[in-house]
């Protein structure tokens, strides 16, 4: 189980707004910079202002010198799109930028890897 405020979510049901805060929490605790962009609802929908090639950039960039972390966040049952896997491929070919998936399931190795 997972605690979130004052309330508590069994992993697997836990959503990926869910999963957003708390890592965003642990990081902060563990000294990491930390960045998540939002969307927005616009007439159009939901939008995420951004310029050049934004479309399924990742959910996390998390710094800590001299670690790089970039993690996209999925509910249990999430899959990721086919940008969202291009930009994660992307950050890996970087020599020495941590790449990771992360879903509720995995929260022990989040906080090792935050830790």
């Amino acid at each position: 189980m997972i605690a979130v405020g004052p309330r508590v979510i069994p992993p697997i049901e836990q959503n990926e707004a869910d999963l957003l805060g708390q890592v965003l929490q642990l990081a902060k605790v563990f000294g990491w910079a930390r960045a998540h962009f939002r969307p927005a609802k616009t007439e159009h929908g939901w939008r995420t202002a951004v310029q050049g090639d934004g479309a399924g950039f990742p959910d996390l960039i998390l710094v800590r010198p001299p670690r790089l972390v970039v993690a996209e966040l999925k509910a249990a049952r999430g899959r990721l799109e086919a940008d969202q896997q291009q930009w994660l491929d992307w950050f890996r070919s970087v020599p020495g930028v941590d790449v990771h998936v992360w879903r509720p399931a995995d929260w022990d190795l989040i906080v090792a890897t935050l830790r």
